[in-house]
Order: C-alpha cells, then sequence, then structure tokens
C-alpha cells in the first residue's frame, strides 16, 4: 500500500511538472492567436450594412436600406457583407466612412483597402469606395 502511495505521488509531480514545463509553449500560443492577420491590399464586393442593426436582428437587403442610410449616417458603424457572406468592419485612413458611405446603405458597392482580421473579425482598414 505505500508503495502505491509513492507511485501515486510519483505520477501527481510529474503530471504538475510537465504542465509547469509546457506553460511557455502555451503562452506564446495564446500569443499568436491574438496576433492580427493581415493580407494585404483587397478589393471586396458587397452591401454596405449598418452593423448594430445587423448584428442585433440581422437586418439587411432593400427592405432595410433606408433604416441602415440613417443608422450609418447617424454614426453607427458601417460594414460590408460580401457577396461570399463575409461581414467587415469599414474604417477609413484614421477616421469613418459614416459620411461616405451613409447613401449607400443596403446598396452593393466595391471597397478597397487593407484587410486585417483578429479573433475573428474582419476589418478592412483605410477604406476606400472604388469608383461607382
Amino acid at each position: 500500500m505505500k508503495q502505491f502511495r509513492s507511485l501515486s505521488r510519483f505520477a501527481s509531480l510529474l503530471t504538475a511538472g510537465t504542465a509547469f514545463a509546457l506553460l511557455p509553449l502555451a503562452a506564446r500560443a495564446a500569443d499568436t492567436a491574438t496576433a492580427p492577420a493581415k493580407s494585404g491590399d483587397v478589393s471586396v464586393t458587397g452591401e454596405v450594412l449598418d452593423m448594430a442593426c445587423y448584428l442585433d436582428h440581422g437586418a439587411h437587403g432593400e427592405k432595410h436600406a433606408g433604416c441602415a442610410t440613417k443608422c450609418i449616417a447617424g454614426g453607427l458603424p458601417v460594414g460590408l457583407k460580401s457577396t461570399d457572406g463575409t461581414v467587415y468592419l469599414l474604417i477609413g485612413e484614421h477616421k469613418s466612412m459614416n459620411d461616405t458611405l451613409a447613401p449607400y446603405g443596403g446598396k452593393t458597392v466595391t471597397i478597397k483597402g487593407k484587410l486585417v482580421s483578429r479573433d475573428g473579425i474582419n476589418l478592412i482598414e483605410n477604406a476606400e469606395l472604388a469608383q461607382m
């Protein structure tokens, strides 16, 4: 019985030691997971969304265009739902895109900029409206 307790204690110590030894690797993996993934310049075509209504209750499309225009003009976050269904938050070059995109709420446009993704959020930064 005494030998079993010693073996059990040894196994516990070995498990704890292994966990502590792997801690730096886990921390490095966590840092990598939150680092932004940049994939460079993109050009994306899709529907201009007001992110508040879209995220809250899935509102988009022609029926929601008037509301989207009002919400975007009022300063709520603006986004783009691409033709493949991916949703992007849109940020101009250190400024809001609301004034530029409010008239296009619920309409299809092409946006150019730099794609950045972090923690499941897609962003097009330095976004600009492509020639219409």
